[in-house]
């Protein structure tokens, strides 16, 4: 029984399409989650610039702090999760980007 060149061309095409999908899925997933990474960082920071005070970083001035205040809760909880894993910083940058 011999299938016809262009059965073969099209069932290529179909598994190099899906494969490209699966690429692309996975590459999205990578790319949210260092983004998510890096967001998480960045809120960090911005935590740390309008609280600097406590850690003898100069600061905005306090009404704006305190005008912040309420919208920075959900950056509070992460800064005192920052302060639960300040004695291993490596273990959780390695835990956030791949690394091999």
């Amino acid at each position: 029984m011999k299938i016809p060149f262009k059965d073969l061309v099209l069932k290529a095409k179909k598994n190099l399409v899906s494969i490209y999908k699966i690429a692309d899925e996975v590459a999205r997933g990578k790319a949210v989650d260092a983004i998510e990474a890096e967001l998480e960082e960045l809120e960090h920071v911005f935590a740390l610039l309008v609280q600097g005070a406590f850690v003898g970083i100069p600061s905005p001035p306090m009404q704006i702090s305190l005008s912040l205040l309420p919208l920075m809760e959900r950056e509070i909880l992460l800064m005192t999760e920052k302060i639960d894993t300040a004695n291993e910083p490596l273990s959780h940058l390695f835990s956030t980007f791949d690394v091999s």
